[in-house]
This record gives C-alpha cells, structure tokens and sequence, in this order.
C-alpha cells in the first residue's frame, strides 16, 4: 500500500488521499482548500497523481473542504465512480452547486471591475462552474453504512457511522495487502443531536483527522451556559447579535439549542434571521433524516415537531430579503454563512454591525489562519469589508463547545481499538499534531505527520 496525501496534509482543508492499495488506485476525499491566497492557490494546480489512473473516489462527507474539488477531477478527464453515503450524496449536490454558483459570480464581478480598469488578464478564472456539476453528480453511487462495497482486486471497501455530520463515515478498505481506515472528520461526543461514531476494527494504519487533537472541549452542558450568558449580555447590550455559521451541521445545531433555550425561556425570544440560502436547504434535508440522530432529535421529527426551527425563525432566501436585515438595528439574532466569514452574507452584516458598540459577534466555529474570522478572534482593530475600512467596535465572543470535531478525548477513545497500528496525522495545523504525536508517543504508539504530496509506504 503506497499513500501520497494531495490536500489536508500539514492544513485543516484540501482534503484529498491517493491510495494504491493491491493494483487499485483509490481517491479518499476530493476537497477544496481554504483559507488564505496561498493555500487557496492550490486548488488552480493539478492533482499530483494521473487522474486517468484512479479507479474510485470515497467520500467521507460532504463538508467542501472534503468534496470542493470533484468537478476538477473530472474537468482533468476522471470518469469513474464516486461512493459515499445517501445523505452525503444530497448534501453534496447543495455543496457543489453553492460553491460553483460562488464562483461564477465572484468572477463575474472581478472581471467588470477589471475592465474599467484594463487589467482582464489578471483575472483568475472560476475554479468550475454550475454547467460543471452534473457530470459529477450523475458519477455517484449510494453505499449503505457496514454494508462491504467490493471494488475488485480483493479490496473491499466499508463505511461506519462517523458522528460528525448527516451522512458522514470513516472508511475502512480491505485487502490482501492488510486493513487500512481513513477517519475522515470524526464527530464530537458531546453533540446534542448527532449519534457517537462507531468504533473502529484492528487495522495496519490509519489516516486520522487532527483538528483538536491537542485540546478537550468543555462539556456541553458548560457550553451551553456560556452560549445562553453570552446570549444574555448581547441582548443586553442591544444590538445585533451575529452568529457566522457553516452552512451544514454548525447551523442545525445552534438552531437547535437556540429553540429549546428560548422554549425554556432561559433566553428572550428575539427574532432569528437565518440568512443563507444553502443553510436553509441543509436545514431542511435535516428535518427528512431521522435516523441518523439521537433519540430524542429522531422522535421529535418523527413527531413533526421541527426541532432545528426555532418558533421565531425566518428563512431569509433572497438578496432583498437579505438587504432588510440591515433595517433592524438591535434586537435580532442574525445566523449567516460563511463560518469563517471568508464571503457570503455575514460579511454584509458584519459591514453594518461590527462598528456599533452594541452589536456582538458570537464565533462558534473552527478560523482557519488567515481568514477575517480568525483576524477578528486575534483582535485586529480594524478590517476592511467590501472596500471599506470598518472599526471593530462590536464585543466579540469565542464558543469553541459546539465543534463537530473529536477532540483529544474522542480521538484517543476512537484509537484504541486500532491498538499497534501506524497512524498518519492530517486535517490540521502542525503545531497540534506535534503535540499530538507526542501524547502517542507516550502510548508507544507510532506517528507520521503527513506532508503534502510526499509517498508513504504503509
């Protein structure tokens, strides 16, 4: 078996693992890199591996950072199979059609910039367009959790329960050559919605997410104390209240708790503005999946009660929509994409709210280096937004207990039953997976961390 990782290796996004395993080529993930110009510069170059030669794609979930470069593949000539869950397979048409449609536009509007300007050739083509996605779509085939997916050459491929979005799963490929699983994003065991990942088998290696493995989260109950104090204040203060959310799994979840603190009447029941479209469609698929979460989210869908829609929640599809959000000046929950707020609309709220002393800004999702989200955390005092140089006046908050991501705990528990296998650290930054492989180490256990397009012999 021979691994060459073409994405989240050393980084948190671009996820994308190369395998060769007894005369098959595999393709783990196809993800889009994001964050800052250089890493996002990536995604232009072409795969390091012959595209022609890939016999099938696994997808472990639909996150983008996970599936964003799908339609590059088969831009580049790639006409096989992609395999991934049923849910995945809904979530990622959404996906894919959001970041397409993204694209376009933005290039759309940097190209009439451009011209009045006479620098056209400076302008950097879309990655792929919505005329792109079919071709991929129509490539995907359903796989059943636990059910083996024979992909010939004796190399069978399984997809268990990953606990961290709808339809996520690791995956675990057999073959005469050994047993190798690739965790793909594993959930956190603290979610309030979401069932635990299944345990993995003995294996050879594994290729595990690192997001948080240097650090515990707080409890949920803690963190649900501190959202509801935080939410308390901010209502308080009264201003707006913006929440950057990710559109799929993120949103669900703070919709969630939003309702059941407001039907506990432990916060005012303010107006909730979720304002993006894609969020609403993930919003809605998650109301049709009932079996893929806790028993309780399970039977209150069952029993029609929209546990993700709050009784104050409006969906705010168009741009006009959108734009009169900006008439409410205090008092509103405002939820938009994008979780980082590298673009999509709370970078508009963001223009009319971060300078007011009374706005708040709630973060409660991972900030990659490099992006305004993780400016703002840092604590820069100005930024600029749509050419515009803001003040950041607003008060802002960090609520890391709502990550979908296994922590330190839930990595180590989820390990265990690997017992002596080597493990290939990727999906993070590389000062946690050092720690990380240290606290292996102690464990004596052995630890690789994955550099970009280096091969591996497992």
């Amino acid at each position: 078996m021979q691994l060459i990782s073409a994405g989240a290796a050393q980084t948190v996004t671009g996820s994308c693992h190369h395998l060769s395993i007894n005369g098959k080529t595999l393709l783990i993930d196809c993800g889009l890199f994001q964050g800052g110009r250089a890493l996002e510069s990536r995604n232009f170059e072409r795969f390091p591996f012959s595209v022609s030669d890939v016999d099938a794609v696994l997808i472990t979930h639909g996150h983008l950072d996970h599936i964003g470069r799908l339609p590059l593949l088969f831009k580049q000539g790639y006409r096989g199979p992609v395999y991934a869950t049923e849910s995945t397979v809904k979530i990622a048409e959404i996906i894919l059609q959001d970041s397409a449609r993204i694209q376009q536009e933005d290039f759309k509007r940097a190209l009439k910039k451009a011209r009045r300007n006479g620098t056209e050739d400076k302008v950097t083509p879309a990655l792929y367009t919505p005329e792109d996605i079919p071709v991929v779509m129509q490539s995907f085939k359903t796989v059943a959790f636990e059910q083996p997916l024979d992909l010939g050459s004796k190399v069978i491929a399984r997809f268990f329960p990953a606990g961290h979005i709808l339809g996520s799963a690791f995956i675990e490929l057999d073959s005469p050559e050994g047993r190798i699983i690739f965790s793909g994003d594993l959930g956190n065991r603290e979610s309030a919605v979401q069932e635990d990942a299944t345990l993995p088998r003995d294996c050879d290696a594994v290729v595990i997410e690192t997001t948080y493995a240097n650090r515990t989260h707080r409890s949920l109950a803690a963190t649900l104390e501190e959202f509801t104090q935080v939410l308390t204040r901010s209502v308080k203060a009264g201003g707006n209240i913006m929440i950057p959310s990710f559109a799929l799994e993120r949103t669900q979840n703070i919709l969630y708790h939003l309702k059941n603190l407001q039907m506990q009447n432990k916060i005012p029941s303010l107006p909730i503005f979720l304002d993006s479209p894609m969020a609403s469609k993930m919003t809605w698929l998650y109301q049709d999946c009932a079996n893929e979460f806790v028993p309780d989210v399970a039977r209150k869908l069952e029993r029609n009660e929209h546990p993700f829609e709050p009784n104050t929640l409006t969906y705010t599809l168009s741009a006009d929509e959108s734009k009169e959000i900006n008439n409410v000046e205090g008092g509103a929950i405002i939820v938009a994409g994008s979780g980082m707020m590298t673009g999509g609309r709370i970078r508009h709220h963001l223009k009319h709210n971060l300078w007011r002393k009374e706005a708040s800004l709630v973060i409660v999702g991972y900030q990659a280096e490099g992006t305004l989200g993780r400016l703002l955390i840092d604590g820069v005092p100005r930024v600029k937004l749509f050419g515009e140089e803001i003040i950041v006046n607003a008060s802002i908050h960090t609520i890391g207990g709502f990550s979908a991501h296994a922590d330190q705990d839930d990595l180590l528990r989820w390990l265990k039953p690997t017992k002596n296998a080597r493990v290939y650290m990727v999906h993070g930054e590389v000062p946690v997976m050092e720690d990380f492989k240290a606290t292996l180490a102690q464990q004596n256990r052995d630890a690789h961390i994955v550099v970009y397009q280096q091969a591996y012999t497992l």
